[in-house]
This record gives C-alpha cells, sequence and structure tokens, in this order.
C-alpha cells in the first residue's frame, strides 16, 4: 500500500499537520458588553480588522495576539460531561466570542482561518481557563474547562461574519 506522504521533500509530520481538508461551521457569536456581564448571543456581529468584535467590551491593542477567543461546540458536551451535566455547556457561559463546529481548532494553531466571506483570522494560541470557570460551572468548572478552553485569535481582516457562516483554512501562499 502506498503512503501519499512519505517520499517527499516535506516531512511526514509536516505533510500531516498541513493536510486539513474539512471545514467548519460557525455555531454561536456572543459579545461581552462589560466586564463581568453575561454574554449576548448575536446572530451576526462585526469584525474590526486588528481589533475585536464591534460592541464587545475587550479592548485588545492592535498586533495583538487575543484580540478574539473561539471555542470548539464539540467540547461543550465534553465539558458538562467532566461537570456531572447531561446536557451540553451554554457557549455564554464559558466566555468565548465564536463556537466553531466540525473542524479542530487546535489543529489551526499558527494558521489563517476565514470565516464566512470576509473574515480571515490568525489563529495564535490556546485560551486556558480561569478561575472565573469555579463562580461561572460550580466546583470543578476550571478542571473540567483544562485542554477545552479555545483558542485565541488576531484579526487579519474584518468584516460581517453570521452564524452559520463556513469556517475554512487558508492555505499560506508558497
Amino acid at each position: 500500500m502506498a503512503y501519499p506522504f512519505f517520499g517527499d521533500s516535506k516531512s511526514a509530520i509536516a505533510q500531516l499537520l498541513a493536510t486539513l481538508p474539512q471545514t467548519g461551521r460557525l455555531e454561536w457569536i456572543g459579545l461581552r458588553p462589560a466586564r463581568r456581564e453575561p454574554l449576548l448571543s448575536v446572530p451576526e456581529a462585526t469584525v474590526e480588522t486588528d481589533r475585536h468584535l464591534a460592541g464587545d467590551h475587550a479592548r485588545p491593542k492592535p498586533g495583538g495576539k487575543r484580540q478574539i477567543t473561539l471555542i470548539q461546540h464539540e467540547h461543550l458536551a465534553a465539558v458538562a460531561g467532566y461537570l456531572g451535566h447531561s446536557a451540553p455547556v451554554e457557549p455564554g457561559r464559558l466566555r468565548r466570542n465564536l463556537v466553531v463546529s466540525g473542524i479542530n481548532l487546535l489543529a489551526l494553531k499558527n494558521r489563517q482561518v476565514r470565516i464566512g466571506e470576509e473574515v480571515v483570522l490568525e489563529i495564535t494560541g490556546e485560551c486556558h481557563p480561569c478561575s472565573r470557570m469555579e463562580e461561572e460551572l460550580g466546583p470543578g468548572g476550571y478542571n473540567a474547562m483544562r485542554g477545552h478552553g479555545g483558542l485565541t485569535a488576531r484579526i487579519i481582516a474584518g468584516g460581517t461574519i453570521r452564524v452559520g457562516d463556513v469556517v475554512s483554512v487558508v492555505e499560506p501562499v508558497e
């Protein structure tokens, strides 16, 4: 059996890391109107290039690595399971801006993704849970979120995003 990842100039692992043909879907958008206030679920939002989501209280610095946060939709059920709940955790309780399904966000670290037609994000790192998860989710909330806290991103190109938009990898220009 021939394996297409072996025998080329790129290492096998580099080729595997670069292979991500599937697309995802934007499931939820949340805005934080003020510090420590509940997130507002919205059907669409304006993403400002190199800034933040319009209407979100966070004011990250231009060029910052944490201008917007994302979490994996599939992890909502996992976090709930670790807490002994049968229903997935509501996205707003986790304080992330975007919930994405169908594509492994962690596999996108240091890569760019397009959401909808206009918006491009550069995935910059992991968004680790904070002690606030104990307040929001109850005892064990912090540990339930470990490894499931999501990712941070820099906004490369702004525009409008909508729930239901396709999330796809932006292939690097060689």
